[in-house]
């Protein structure tokens, strides 16, 4: 069931990028990141893009119904909507619905007797949900509630997702800085030796995100020179930024900002009128990066999405 909404949402973003003339860029999970290819009014692609992105967030594979986040212990844990589990699901799940194993880098579940959990719409009793030999994430369904098993610098957690959640039906519109030609400037893209391995901090407390970096971006605003150290995003380059509006405007842990892979001459665009909040912006149950030192610019960059801690 969860599969056939996931595939007409998916439909349903490229039929619109498609109308309007433009392509929307995704990562793998769907997040919509960039304009990569314009044919009509700029600013009509952008209103396009913040529609999809919108669409991309209430989704059932978007940020806004993350409903927990359980870190796992080595061994067995036991899950349920009863307060004596050691994983304690919201009140709409049965008080003991199994447990989670983790031993020796995999995850198993066990799912109790007559207990309603399902993989793919089908009915399992147990099944490895993470581990090396685990490719592609396990989505697993409980009624309304859904969970995957992530991997985050070598430690598991349960993700859970409520798709009746409340945040996605009172969730008000998105707000952003006046758009501007001149939040669109040209980057050149000054690669590492080697490209490294970067460390860097989450909203999660000695948990780490190690992405790769090429090299920094170097670009101009108001005639001063900035610089960005990018990190490898696919088919694409990845942003981790702070700047003057942190904390006063922006989102303080730093936005997101995508760009297409440099041209031949090692240019590409950083288009800040799609910078954006990361998943953190929207509850407590994400893990994500926050903008390093290097990667906090001493300008104000008045572009993309704002943010006002009473709507979220």
């Amino acid at each position: 069931m969860k599969r056939t909404r996931l595939n007409k949402y998916m439909s349903g973003l490229t039929a619109g990028a498609l109308v309007l003339g433009c392509t929307l860029a995704t990562t793998g999970n769907a997040d919509v990141t960039t304009i990569s290819n314009c044919k009509q009014d700029y600013e009509l692609c952008l209103d396009a893009w913040k529609d999809d992105r919108l669409a991309f967030l209430k989704s059932d594979v978007g940020y806004l119904n993350l409903a927990g986040l359980y870190w796992l212990k080595e061994g067995t844990n036991f899950f349920g909507g009863g307060a004596d589990n050691d994983i304690v699901f919201p009140g709409k799940a049965e008080s003991s619905i199994g447990t989670f194993t983790l031993s020796d880098g995999e995850v198993s579940l066990i799912v109790n007797p007559e207990v309603d959990v399902r993989h793919m719409d089908r009915p399992v009793n147990h099944l490895l949900v993470a581990g090396e030999s685990v490719k592609d994430s396990i989505v697993v369904t409980h009624g309304d509630l859904a969970w995957t098993v992530i991997n985050r610098d070598n430690r598991f957690a349960v993700r859970l997702r409520d798709f009746d959640s409340p945040v996605v039906k009172n969730f008000p519109p998105i707000e952003y800085y006046p758009v501007s030609a001149t939040n669109r400037v040209s980057a050149k893209l000054h690669l590492y030796e080697k490209p490294r391995t970067i460390r860097v901090e989450t909203v999660i407390e000695g948990l780490n995100y190690n992405p790769w970096s090429p090299g920094v971006v170097k670009f101009e605003i108001d005639g001063e020179t900035f610089e960005l150290e990018a990190y490898d995003a696919g088919g694409e380059l990845f942003f981790v930024f702070g700047d003057q509006t942190s904390g006063r405007g922006s989102y303080p842990a730093g936005r997101f900002l995508y760009a297409k892979k440099p041209d031949a001459n090692g240019v590409t665009e950083l288009d800040f009128n799609t910078a954006h909040s990361p998943p953190c912006a929207y509850n407590e149950f994400a893990t994500c990066p926050i903008a390093s030192a290097r990667n906090r610019i001493g300008t104000r960059i008045t572009a993309g999405e704002r943010y006002d801690p009473a709507h979220h």
